[in-house]
């Protein structure tokens, strides 16, 4: 059975895609912990993110980090927390938060609240500047 992440990415789930690539995709988390929190993804649906290949999985954090600076552009923050938790979903992600404290980092906070029209606005700026 696909994973949530493997519907995303066949578009029969619609999502706030921020970038696009033959391995990877990227987009804003529904339930995010800061504005700009998003999620990267193989498109190869792996549970766990230790057991992609090695050169996946180095082409993979680059690709995260081209995200974060895309992220960086478009939301005020000290840095881009990079979180692999793994344990919601079984489809390897890396979670993006853009952060000024460590706090903010913090899966037990409760979700901030963003508009759809927000969120579409915010993914279409990271989008932009995503190079």
């Amino acid at each position: 059975m696909a994973s949530i992440f493997s519907k995303i990415i066949a578009g029969e789930i619609p999502c706030y895609k921020i970038a696009e690539e033959e391995d990877f995709f990227a987009f804003l988390d529904i339930r995010p912990l800061a504005k700009g929190h998003t999620l990267v993804i193989p498109k190869k649906e792996i549970d766990y993110i230790f057991d992609l290949e090695d050169d996946l999985l180095s082409s993979y954090m680059v690709f995260a980090k081209r995200v974060s600076r895309a992220i960086q552009k478009a939301v005020p923050c000290k840095r881009i927390g990079m979180a692999v938790v793994g344990l919601e979903v079984p489809h390897a992600h890396i979670h993006l938060i853009p952060i000024n404290k460590i706090s903010d980092m913090n899966f037990a906070n409760p979700p901030i609240q963003i508009s759809s029209d927000e969120m579409a606005e915010l993914a279409l700026e990271i989008s932009n500047n995503f190079v």
